[in-house]
């Protein structure tokens, strides 16, 4: 698939979410058990008016190793924490963005072009990237992410 990368300044978005210290392949494992919280904690809060699911990664110093994610869905005010739910906010600022459209598990491609657009044109990404995960559909050739890594 071809990406069509952007370069825009990304405003913070408020995120209801749970956090994990987990391995890139340990996410397949993580995330449904921390959304299934936050999800829960947003029927019980329902004033907080959801949005999408949103996955945010906080880089580690070693590509390798594990990494915090915190796993959550776009709210529009700020809440007081609940047991594991914590109000947070993504980076603000310069970000490379790109949307996948298409299965899940292809969902590396996008992150493979973003860096290589990073490599070919001398920019440094910094400690964060985030997932914004579109409408459900049944059929995954027509589900769409937007992916942005915060620039250095």
């Amino acid at each position: 698939m071809r990406y069509d990368l952007v370069v825009e300044t990304a405003q913070a978005e408020l995120v209801a979410a749970v956090r994990a210290h987990v391995p890139i392949s340990g996410i397949a494992q993580a995330w449904k058990p921390a959304l299934d919280q936050v999800w829960a904690f947003l029927r019980a809060n329902s004033g907080l008016r959801p949005g999408h699911n949103l996955f945010l990664y906080h880089h580690p110093e070693r590509r390798n190793d594990a990494m915090d994610i915190d796993f959550g869905v776009q709210v529009a005010s700020p809440f007081e924490p609940e047991g594991h739910v914590q109000c947070i906010k993504t980076p603000a600022g310069e970000v490379a963005k790109t949307v996948h459209v298409g299965p899940y598990e292809r969902l590396g491609d996008a992150h493979n072009a973003i860096h290589a657009w990073c490599a070919a044109n001398s920019r440094k990404i910094a400690g964060a990237s985030w997932e914004t995960y579109g409408d459900w559909n049944d059929d995954p050739a027509l589900l769409e992410t937007t992916i942005k890594y915060l620039l250095a």
